[in-house]
Formats: structure tokens, sequence, C-alpha cells
């Protein structure tokens, strides 16, 4: 499988706040507010490299490893470690694991004092902005090169296009560890009880939405800082329908971009469905997971739009026999110019390494770990999710529905993969987020919205002092 377009990260745009969630400017590094020398450990000390330690890490070390604690939470690594303290050729090589919701707050100074962990999780809500420190990056080509615990080559295990999300210039700077699939999420035997199919086109939607109505149901909601999941679903949609020549404008932060026919025809049905009463109001007082309950535990709507974390983050608060199941978000209409099952899809959860971390190479032993068989199969049967090592999801899907639909996705999508990288890399999620509250509490028309969004786009591009990086 190829991803054709990838992602800078996986979860930074739909988890309501900005990717870089900075105290520096863009463009500045944060090697460069370091004092001379940086004080950092340089690569530590180095053990004798073997087949079972590829990295040389040196014997009775201890991995630093400073994870998101997000949706999936830590315990897959922390399960990696013990995979990893059981491999014998790295004698006594251990990890602490420590979880962390503000990534950027905590682990800016550090970087800042040249001490950062070994392993970092750069995900969520407060990740730093990867301007700032790739020249401080290690380069993961070799983690790829490099032999799994089952003895194969970790690139020839993973899927296509693993590299894309992670590589900024010439240099691979983040593994993205989890696949995540983009889609609309309903409960199957709510579905079937009711005789409702899923929607495949905006069309769709407000026959749906009267159904919902008649059933004393809403069609969607949604919470505060997750406002931007619309976003999302209208941007990827428009781009199902119309491909590059919506996408291309966006990515590049073009005059006029959100004035695309397309995305205005979508917007346009959206609003409608807002002014119908398809849409649970009020969602810009609901924190985020509280809203998702209400569409998951008390069925209040039909349909979510999300990303593929969506069943394990809310597997706590689901109806039983809910019988979680995705579709892809869909093109405007019939007249798509992309091919069958075109969809967003993209490896996300990225992890870096350092280089002036005090084990750099137990950074990247941790991540090989990660890429065992045995480690990405614990990952997908306990957060029902893919990794992006492929062939490790049963048909059944652990018995879950939702993963099940995700495999049929990426089956359907075949090469037929993209993504957005413009709202992560600068840092638009927490402008957008209050845009999109308004609009989806019916407080914006579809001009307003344009407006808005495009005056933001807009004051990126012409703020000299952000780097513009071309999107392909």
């Amino acid at each position: 499988m190829e991803l054709t377009q990838t992602s800078i990260s996986r979860r930074n745009l739909l988890r309501g706040a900005a990717a870089t969630a900075l105290l520096l400017p863009f463009g500045m590094s944060l090697a460069s507010c370091a004092a001379p020398g940086g004080g950092g450990g340089g690569g530590g000390a180095k053990g004798e490299v073997t087949a079972d330690n590829p990295f040389g890490v040196a014997a009775n070390t201890e991995v630093d490893a400073v994870i998101f604690d997000g949706g999936y939470g830590v315990d897959y690594v922390e399960n990696a470690a013990k995979i990893m303290a059981g491999n014998k050729g790295l004698d006594g090589v251990t990890a602490k694991v420590s979880a962390s919701t503000k990534i950027a707050q905590e682990l800016q100074p550090r970087f800042v004092g040249g001490n950062p962990p070994d392993l970092v999780d750069n995900s969520g809500a407060n990740s730093i902005g990867w301007n700032t420190i790739l020249d401080q990056l290690e380069d993961l080509s070799d983690v790829l090169e490099s032999e799994n615990l089952e003895g194969k080559k970790i690139a020839d295990t993973l899927f296509d296009g693993v590299k894309a999300p992670g590589t900024f210039g010439d240099k691979f700077a983040a593994l993205n560890y989890v696949f995540t699939t983009y889609g609309l999420w309903y409960s199957g035997s709510l579905f079937e009880e009711n005789g409702w199919e899923p929607p495949t086109t905006w069309q769709d939607l407000k026959a749906l939405g009267e159904a919902a109505k008649a059933q004393g149901k809403y069609l969607f909601l949604w919470g505060k800082e997750a406002a931007t999941y619309y976003q999302t679903f209208v941007v990827d949609s428009a781009v199902i329908q119309s491909g590059d020549d919506v996408r291309l404008p966006l990515e590049n932060l073009e005059e006029g971009c959100w004035s695309h026919p397309t995305l205005q025809s979508i917007l346009t049905i959206l609003h409608e469905l807002i002014a119908a009463g398809y849409v649970k109001p009020g969602g810009g007082g609901t924190q985020f997971t509280q809203a998702q309950s209400q569409w998951s535990l008390d069925q209040e709507a039909l349909l979510y739009p999300s990303g593929s974390w969506i069943e394990n983050e809310m597997k706590k608060t689901t109806a039983e026999n809910f019988q979680m199941k995705g579709v892809r978000e869909m093109p405007l209409d019939d007249n798509a110019t992309t091919p069958a099952g075109f969809m967003r899809a993209e490896a996300g959860e990225p992890f870096i390494v350092p280089s002036k971390a005090k084990n750099p190479a137990g950074g990247k032993e941790l991540l090989r770990t990660m890429l065992s068989k045995e480690a990405a199969s614990a990952f997908s049967k306990e957060k029902l999710a893919p990794t992006v090592v492929k062939d490790i999801v049963p048909e059944d899907g652990f018995g879950s529905t939702a993963l099940v639909s995700q495999v049929e996705m990426i089956a359907a999508a075949g090469t037929g993969m993209f993504t957005i990288k413009s709202f992560n890399l600068y840092g638009m999620n927490s402008d957008q987020l209050p845009i999109w509250n308004s609009f989806l509490d019916g407080k914006m028309s579809v001009a307003d919205i344009t407006k808005q969004l495009q005056d933001l786009t807009d004051k990126i591009r012409n703020d000299s002092s952000i780097e513009k990086i071309e999107i392909k």
C-alpha cells in the first residue's frame, strides 16, 4: 500500500489545539536558545553492535521515553519496553516510560538544555513544532534498515509510504507508528434496526437527517475541542471529490483557496443541515469526549466524523452491542474526479530520537522493538487500530467491527490515499477552533466562515517570519 500524500502528525489537526503549541517564533530553532555547547549527552556510551543489538546500545543503560498519553495511552510502549528488557543480546538494557499530555511545555526546556529524552512520541494537542527541532533529531533510516526481532528487515514489514509523513527535506526524522483512517463512524446495530444505509455522498445527508429527526435524534454533534473534526470532514470530502485541484491550494496557502466551488458546495450543505436542526446545538460548551459519549453511549446522533482512534478512545463509554463501523469520508456527489475508494489515511503518532539524548541508540532500539510482530500485534489487539506493521490484523479484527471497517477501507483505497499537512505544519488549529465552533452553532454564514478561514491562511502566507514549505 502506498500513501500518495502523508501527514506531519496524525492527531494534532484533529485533537483540538495547535500542532506547534510553541513559546517561540515558528522559524526559530530551540537549539538557537540553548547556551553554547548545549550540555547534551551527545550520544552517550556505546556498546558492541550485534544482530541483537544493531545500534550498539551500551550494557546496563536505561532508555528515557516520554510518550503522549492520549487515546492510545502509554502501555503499548511499556509492553515494548518489557519485550526489550527480555532481549538477552542487550545485556541489561531497560526503559523508563513517562506519560505526558503536554509534550511541548514539558520537553522544550529539556531540548533547550541539551538533555532531551531518548525517545519521544511528539503527538497530541501540545506537540513540539517540527521546524524548531529538526536539526536536533536523529535520522531514523537505520531503524528501517535494521532487522526486527523476528529477523526480517523492518522496511519490508511495513506499509508503503511510512517514511513520507516523517520526512522533512531529505531527513527521515519521525517514524509514525499508528496507521489511521479517517471516516464517518456509526452504530451498525442502530442502522440495521432502522433500515438505514450509511451515506456515500453529501447528497445523502439531508434524507438521513430527516430520518434521524423522526426518531428524536440528530444527524451530527460535536464537542468544543474537536470542532475542527468537521473542518477535516469538509476538506477531506472536497479532496475526495476534486483531488489536487482542492488540496494543493489549501496546502500551499494560496489566495482564495477556501473559495473553491467544491468546498463552497459542501460548506453550503453543512450549513443547511445545521439550519434544519440536524446538528445538535451547544457543542461549543461541551467537552469533546462528553459529546462523543452522547453519540456512542446515549446514541443521540447517527454519525460522527473522526479518525480511527475513536473506538479505543470511547470503548469505556459505548453502548452495549453498538457495533461501531466506519465508512470513508464521502465526496460531494457521484461525479468525483478521484478513483473509487480514494480516502484520507496516514501513519500517525510520530516517534523521534533526539541526537543530544544520553542514549539515542537505546531510543532507536525501543522503537525497533515496537515494530516487532509481537509488539505490533499486541497494540492492534488492545487498541483496536492497525500499526504501520502490515499483516497483523486478523479477518475478525480481534472482534472489533470498527477495526474490520478500517481494514476494508484500506483495501478499497489501495494506493489511493492522501492527507492534509498545512494545518498542522503552520499550527493553525487553535485559531480555527473558535471559527468552527461558531459555524457549527449556527452563528456564521458560509461567507463568514470562508472569510475567516481565508484571513487566517492569508495571515500565515504573508508573515515573512514563518518559513513556508512547498507541499506537493
